[in-house]
């Protein structure tokens, strides 16, 4: 008889996955203030690595120029790698992740097309409040000043710069939202598998997948809206542009993350039609 586990090898992460839609969706049902409070904390989290992503180019700008402004972006991604982290294990809420663990709900008829926006509504609400919590903070402060300042408003100009250059613009924008939320959502998959026992080895994948997505420049919709919210409280922005941003950014990140990744495996591990032919092979 054929091991169906090898055959199905991802059962254990689509378990996992539909157990905490069950309590995503309880939650947004009747506990939907602790839930948005659980998602600001995720946008918190985001703003404030964010903010430290820039402080550690400006660090390194500011010793010179040339292979340090390199050392200081690799570095600064690595230390916002830990924004995942941290938002894993402090059971904060975040839209992109939602984005793949909803999509799996909708393929295995664990959820309703409501219940799922609901969710994801509900989760970049708390993110969007976190991040202007963060944002205000930074206004009342001078940690946007001087050169952090600076280069937090050249990022900003560079992500706006994707919508007003037209279609072309668009479409790398939307190819850097798909790369970003596939690997955001491989490095979950990896937590979620339970092949990976131990925490040093999920916080190392969860690190790597957010480097790589802020070191080669990829586009996350959350994190956009709140570099924007913290740029446009302190500095102005073209809220135009922005919003134009994070729309496209939320689409490819669904489609990263909720199709590429979500629909994918939901698919590589459905067994119900290999189960049904083994009942009628039985039966034969």
């Amino acid at each position: 008889m054929t091991d169906q586990s090898q055959l199905f090898p991802g059962k254990h992460f689509i378990s996992t996955v539909l157990d905490a839609l069950e309590t995503k969706t309880r939650m947004t049902g009747g506990l939907a203030r602790i839930y948005l409070m659980r998602a600001a904390m995720a946008g918190a989290l985001i703003g404030l690595m964010y903010l430290t992503y820039f402080s550690v180019l400006t660090a390194f700008a500011s010793i010179g120029e040339g292979d340090l402004i390199g050392i200081g972006k690799i570095l600064g991604s690595l230390v916002f790698g830990f924004a995942l982290v941290f938002i894993y294990y402090s059971k904060s809420e975040l839209l992109t992740s939602n984005m793949m663990i909803v999509t799996i709900g909708l393929y295995y008829k664990s959820t309703t097309a409501l219940r799922a926006l609901r969710i994801l509504l509900y989760c970049y609400g708390g993110n969007i409040i976190g991040g202007i919590a963060i944002a205000l903070l930074v206004s009342a402060s001078s940690l946007g000043d001087g050169a952090v300042g600076e280069q937090m408003n050249a990022a900003v100009e560079h992500k706006l710069a994707y919508v007003s250059g037209g279609l072309s613009g668009w479409s790398d924008l939307f190819v850097r939202a798909v790369l970003c939320n596939f690997m955001i959502n491989l490095a979950m998959l990896l937590v979620y598998n339970g092949m990976i026992k131990d925490d040093v080895t999920k916080s190392l994948a969860m690190i790597m997948s957010v480097f790589i997505f802020a070191f080669v420049g990829f586009e996350h919709s959350v994190a956009n809206t709140v570099v924007f919210t913290i740029v446009g409280l302190h500095d102005g922005i073209d809220v135009g542009l922005a919003a134009g941003n994070v729309a496209i950014a939320m689409l490819g990140n669904y489609v990263g993350g909720g199709l590429l990744i979500g629909w994918y495996y939901a698919y590589a591990n459905d067994d119900r039609k290999f189960l049904r032919r083994q009942g009628t092979a039985s039966g034969d």
